[in-house]
């Protein structure tokens, strides 16, 4: 989840992109430095942020710093060591010090061709909004490379932790990538097919655990799209706007689920 907001994480009506992409080269960068005067207004924006939702934190996070092709069907993604802390600097005019998300996203179908749709939680930053499953990229620790695994492992645990669906990381096969206009990347993977009553037998178990433990889950209610039509009548906020989700389901409908990036390498 992107705790100051969802603008990042949408592909705008000009300048997006949904890459067919079979292998990914993540490559760590440096982030650029924050001069005096942003840094006041980044921390006045997170204090805000905070004092409207004291659930957020500043943790550790992977920006996506400059995406490019290699190839054909090849991405490298260079990222950078951050904090959510940063991104407060997209609502900054002429900020320089700007960074955008890196995420990863899982397309969960069913047998019959519908994708799994979470909506975000009113104690979230963008209360009723409908997302695919998943969230931001933390960097490894101890030396641990981010590489097409470590992403793997990012979306199976998001999955699990938003819907109750558990898969292996082995299991998620590489789908594509979208490139937002604001220089975000969100690296979709694809899960095996589950039948829609356990994907909400599933969701049903876990928000009842999480509320058992007094912790409100971060989705509020699934859904199963299979068209932009399906999508369109969800409604919430950003219903109507060109963002990734209509892409997505396009393409997953018009692919009958086939997985681009299981034929190449990783």
């Amino acid at each position: 989840m992107d705790p100051l907001g969802a603008c990042g994480r949408d592909l705008a009506p000009s300048g997006a992109q949904l890459l067919d992409v079979h292998r990914i080269h993540l490559v760590e960068g440096a982030a650029p430095p924050v001069p005096p005067g942003e840094r006041t207004a980044m921390d006045r924006i997170w204090d805000e942020a905070v004092l409207a939702n004291p659930l957020l934190f500043d943790g550790p996070v992977a920006a996506c710093a400059a995406p490019g092709r290699d190839g054909p069907h090849g991405l490298v993604l260079t990222w950078a060591r951050t904090t959510y802390r940063r991104y407060g600097l997209r609502r900054v005019p002429g900020a320089t010090a700007c960074v955008a998300p890196l995420y990863t996203d899982v397309l969960q179908p069913t047998p019959g061709g519908r994708l799994l749709m979470g909506r975000m939680a009113a104690s979230t930053a963008a209360p009723g909004r409908w997302q695919l499953p998943g969230g931001a990229v933390e960097p490894p620790v101890d030396g641990a490379p981010l590489d097409l695994a470590a992403l793997r492992r990012n979306a199976a645990r998001e999955l699990a932790e938003e819907t109750g669906v558990v898969h292996l990381p082995a299991e998620l096969a590489l789908w594509g990538v979208a490139l937002g206009a604001y220089g975000s990347a969100g690296v979709l993977f694809l899960a095996p097919r589950r039948p829609a009553a356990l994907l909400r037998e599933r969701f049903a178990a876990l928000t009842a655990a999480e509320r058992a433990r007094g912790r409100e889950p971060e989705l509020d209610r699934i859904a199963f799209v299979g068209s932009r039509a399906a999508l369109a009548r969800l409604g919430g906020p950003g219903a109507d706007r060109a963002d990734c989700l209509g892409p997505v389901v396009a393409r997953y409908a018009a692919g009958a689920g086939v997985s681009p990036g299981s034929r190449g390498g990783g």
